[in-house]
């Protein structure tokens, strides 16, 4: 191993000097400075790794010198070690080989929190509340999530063994599943909110994400949808062309979508919707998020720019730097910033990252009031002449903040008693109506089942759930993971619409959005490309 890291330790600096020179297979040439500049850097490599105090292998010295480069970059240029490339890249995907259960830790506890309609693992009736206490022989104790998760994953057709651990049973039940190819979703839910509005919540941009929003539109118009509610909450992006498919469906044929520019020629590109689906033709509404970032901002901030929907929420992420991912050696990988976004008026995207400390930890919380705009000179047009503005993300037409859990509710949602509480309910009382409503006596149930648990005395129950707020928080809760359990995650996403204070906000600005949308049908024509320059 010494060898390989020591030629390692020579292109890790050549790509410090050419600014990831290694571009798949071709090397550009090193410069007489360069070479210089790696004699000085492989001489310091060998000394620390021959004569440092403690041992220290030469990959750990490789690995740090690249990350310290490149955080003299900016907070996005990334070194993707073997194994984050190879499991970006299975992010990616529409699908991969598993057992079909959405798994999260709870408790410290490997537990399953819905299995997936029509998969292996629904088959053999794994349940949610489900503990896995053992993948293949070994003890998923000590595993991280993502562990755990990569165990369970494997090639199509073949077996892992589990040990299901199940409230009620005295002895584990011992399974042995055969892997089958899982669809890895990115419309995570897709139904009718009301009997006129659809809505629609995208986590992330991935192989398959243009084509799920078609069909999930496709569908919901089908069922009557005359209005749409998009939800890009903690949507931190992923692949732009996947961007690009999905604004297209909300646009006018020839629209500016985004547009990016750099340092190189190449990296100068303007996208436009090509007018490859159906006209949407009906009011929409974005609710985004301080997690909103990068192609959801494209999408979000194209919407806005082309007056086709109102954005409601919070100021989102600002993340504007355009990484392209490169190959590199030994299964490694760079996601390297080559470019900027800029929205259809002209707005840069990305935000001041000159402090990494307040770029990353000095964000305002949803709850609290948003910050002004980043750059109060830069202001930009819409289509319909709407003030917009550039620097710091996509600030929403209409701000509405997030709700605030009760205090003791929040205490109870971090020892998982809602989730544990349900389970045990519906052990005893089936839940077997998508409409059902927890009677008032459930929260008597519950109080008693948090004292028998030793989750609190009867007067820390008694004194948090006093509120009334918390007493219907803590109700609605209940009613989702009861669902959640009975009919999947979407039909618990549903119960809990009625307490999210953002996305209530949302469904009362359709009437606003469809006067947008009048206004935007009288235009005679979307503009073509946009000039890119500031009103102010």
């Amino acid at each position: 191993m010494r060898r390989p890291w020591k030629v390692a330790a020579i292109l890790a600096f050549t790509l410090a000097v050419v600014l990831g020179g290694a571009l798949g297979n071709r090397v550009l040439a090193v410069t007489d400075e360069a070479r210089e500049k790696l004699r000085l850097y492989t001489e310091m490599v060998q000394l620390v790794h021959e004569r440092y105090g403690s041992d220290v292998s030469y990959r750990d010295l490789v690995y740090a010198s690249i990350q310290g480069m490149l955080r003299t970059l900016d907070p996005h240029t990334n070194f993707l070690s073997s194994e984050a490339y190879a499991s970006m890249r299975d992010r990616q995907q529409a699908s991969f080989y598993g057992l079909g259960i959405l798994v999260g830790m709870r408790n410290g506890q490997l537990t399953v929190i819905s299995p997936l309609d029509g998969t292996p693992a629904a088959r053999l009736g794994i349940r949610a509340g489900d503990i896995i206490s053992m993948i293949d022989g070994e003890s998923t104790e000590k595993m991280t999530l993502d562990e755990a998760v990569q165990k369970l994953k494997g090639p199509k057709d073949t077996q892992v063994k589990i040990a299901i651990v199940r409230r009620g049973l005295e002895e584990p039940l011992q399974l042995e599943i055969t892997r089958a190819e899982i669809p890895q979703t990115t419309v995570r839910y897709a139904y009718m909110i009301d009997p006129d509005t659809g809505y629609i919540l995208i986590s992330d941009f991935a192989r398959s994400t243009g084509a799920e929003v078609a069909k999930a539109i496709a569908d919901l118009k089908a069922k009557g949808m005359k209005r749409l509610l998009v939800d890009l909450r903690n949507n931190g992006g992923g692949l732009l062309d996947q961007a690009i498919d999905v604004a297209d469906q909300f646009l006018p044929k020839g629209s500016r979508i985004v547009e990016t520019r750099g340092r190189t020629k190449d990296s100068f590109q303007q996208y436009d919707a090509a007018g490859d689906h159906p006209d949407l033709g009906m009011p929409v509404v974005v609710l985004v998020n301080g997690g909103t970032a990068s192609a959801a901002e494209i999408l979000s901030g194209a919407i806005q720019d082309h007056d086709m929907g109102m954005i409601v929420g919070v100021p989102t992420w600002g993340k504007g730097l355009v990484q392209t991912v490169y190959g590199l050696s030994y299964g490694a990988g760079l996601a390297l910033t080559t470019a900027k976004y800029y929205t259809p008026s002209g707005r840069l995207i990305q935000r001041d990252y000159s402090s990494y400390f307040d770029y990353y930890y000095a964000r305002q919380d949803d709850d609290e009031a948003p910050p002004p705009p980043v750059d109060p000179g830069g202001e930009y047009a819409t289509d319909l002449g709407r003030k917009v503005y550039g620097g710091g993300g996509i600030t929403p037409d209409v701000l509405a903040q997030a709700t605030e859990a009760p205090p003791y509710v929040q205490y109870l949602l971090a020892r998982n008693a809602f989730f544990d509480f349900a389970v045990d309910y519906t052990r005893k009382a089936k839940v077997s109506d998508r409409d059902w409503q927890p009677e008032p006596t459930v929260l008597e149930q519950f109080s008693s089942w948090l004292v028998a648990e030793k989750i609190g005395t009867q007067e820390e129950v008694t004194k948090g759930l006093a509120d009334s707020a918390a007493r219907d928080f803590a109700l609605r809760q209940i009613r989702a993971e009861a669902l959640n359990g009975a009919f999947g995650l979407e039909a618990g996403h549903k119960a809990l619409a009625a307490g999210d204070a953002q996305l209530q906000s949302a469904l009362k600005l359709f009437d606003r959005a469809a006067a947008l949308l009048a206004s935007r049908q009288e235009h005679a024509q979307p503009k073509a490309a946009a000039t890119g320059a500031p009103l102010g």
